[in-house]
């Protein structure tokens, strides 16, 4: 009886992992450096009013977004960031908590599903903007209406997600739990949602990040305040480097909610990462 002694195939993933992770970390930052260094050097040799230096929309946004000798919270950020955030995470607070409720709900029960589940489709299909005059008739231009609009346009991931990770739960991994003798509130926070965690926690991520395009959509239209309002006025006015700061700054507060939600997500999903070490 010989014992296989064959060295394992290498793959990227090998490869990568072979690297320090400071050569990584180094290696991203001489992307982004090179990246900016072009654009600088491109919109320099253009002199395009329409494309400054990134140098000057950096300087233009701290200007606007960043604290100074005045006060900790700029008048941009606390008229037009702040209660943009509010509306993105309120609408997008109430899509989590409505599709993770409804998604369970659908996901335990085949027969409700099968009633449900082409009005669902059929709901999901309909482009979130395309209603901003029914939420505008029905509810006004207050924010309730952009918040509403907003939870709309997120929910669906959240909701068909979780259905789809209930659903995907192995009926023995149930049967198991109910041999355990562990009643059904037990069963859905320790083993039916954890199980479907993953799932969900996809759904999220891309509802996170329709919500900030909800929320800029919103603010365009009907309204005095926000980020998508002053990114309209100024390309109305032509402050390009508003325009572009506004941009920026948009960019930013999306990578930091993501970077947000993906420690949140690694946390949560701990127990799954040290199942898989142990498996291995």
């Amino acid at each position: 009886m010989s014992v296989d002694t064959a060295t394992p195939p290498v793959t990227p993933a090998t490869k990568r992992s072979s690297f320090p992770k400071w050569v990584n970390t180094g290696i991203r930052w001489l992307v982004l450096v090179g990246i900016l260094v072009f654009w600088q050097v491109t919109t320099s040799m253009m002199s395009s009013p329409f494309f400054p230096e990134p140098l000057r929309i950096f300087e233009r946004a701290m200007d606007l977004w960043l604290p100074s000798s005045d006060g900790i919270i700029t008048t941009s950020m606390s008229r037009d960031v702040l209660p943009s955030l509010g509306r993105a995470l309120t609408g997008f607070g109430l899509a989590v908590v409505v599709g993770i409720a409804l998604g369970v709900v659908i996901g335990l029960s085949a027969t409700i599903e099968a009633y449900l589940d082409w009005i669902l489709q059929f709901m999901r299909a309909v482009p979130p903007p395309t209603l901003f005059p029914v939420f505008l008739i029905i509810l006004g231009t207050g924010d309730q209406m952009r918040v509403a609009l907003i939870a709309f346009g997120t929910v669906w991931p959240v909701l068909l997600n979780t259905i789809e990770g209930v659903r995907g739960v192995r009926p023995l991994t149930i049967e198991a739990a109910k041999v355990f003798r562990i009643q059904p509130i037990g069963r859905l926070f320790r083993v039916i949602l954890p199980a479907a965690g993953p799932k969900i926690l996809a759904g999220i991520r891309t509802s996170l990040s329709l919500a900030l395009i909800l929320m800029v959509i919103s603010e365009m239209i009907a309204s005095s305040s926000g980020i998508g309002y002053q990114l309209v006025q100024a390309q109305r006015s032509f402050a390009i480097l508003n325009m572009w700061a506004s941009i920026l700054l948009l960019a930013v507060l999306g990578y930091l909610l993501n970077l947000l939600l993906t420690v949140v997500e690694r946390r949560i999903l701990k127990w799954q990462r040290l199942s898989g070490r142990e498996v291995s």
